[in-house]
């Protein structure tokens, strides 16, 4: 298998911690992907032109990082991610919708700071900066039923409050929210989100 990458996406660290927790990290050639450069032959394996995206070894591509991430969950003999139909299953997906959607409005609130000065949309900025937060105070409402055994849900929340410290740290999420920062500590401890921090 082939992983088209990029080390600062939150969606590649929650399929890279995957592939740890599945003990697949040495079965994937990872291929570094610019995928904003001009020159990109990223929309030859994904149309959407957006990493992560898994080459399999039959030629399928897969996309985006939900969908790959189930898929690796489906290769290997361990404690399954994604947990069997039934209320902790729903939980588990909740979860990862709701860290997903962090990193969504996160990377759109960036991506509009870094407009030119004149098209920048305060508004929209604030928009972006407000879900955020409402996801954030709703962990931390469930921070204390958070498992510290991993569920996709919990690998994606924590490559989401990851993303937070790695772009805007300046804005420290954990005030207010001690559950959820304790969770954090915990959790973050493990070798998968230890092996896949983004570059300094």
């Amino acid at each position: 298998m082939k992983l088209r990458y990029s080390p600062t996406s939150p969606y590649v660290r929650k399929v890279m911690m995957v592939l740890i927790e599945c003990g697949l990290d040495d079965a994937v050639e990872l291929i570094r992907t610019d995928a904003w450069s001009p020159e990109t032959d990223l929309p030859a394996d994904n149309p959407l032109g957006k990493v992560p995206a898994l080459i399999v070894q039959d030629g399928l591509t897969l996309f985006d990082s939900p969908v790959i991430c189930e898929y690796l969950d489906t290769l290997h003999d361990g404690a399954r991610l994604f947990p069997p139909p039934g209320p902790a299953r729903w939980t588990a997906l909740r979860q990862q919708a709701l860290a997903d959607g962090i990193c969504d409005a996160a990377i759109l609130r960036r991506l509009e700071a870094n407009r030119p000065d004149g098209e920048k949309s305060p508004a929209w900025m604030e928009r972006q900066r407000a879900a955020v937060a409402r996801a954030c105070d709703a962990l931390e409402a469930e921070a204390a039923s958070l498992p510290d055994q991993m569920t996709i849900g919990t690998v994606a929340v924590l490559a989401a409050l990851g993303y937070l410290d790695f772009r805007f740290g300046h804005e420290d999420w954990r005030p207010g929210r001690p559950a959820l920062a304790a969770w954090f500590e915990r959790a973050s401890a493990r070798d998968g989100y230890r092996r896949t921090a983004p570059p300094a």
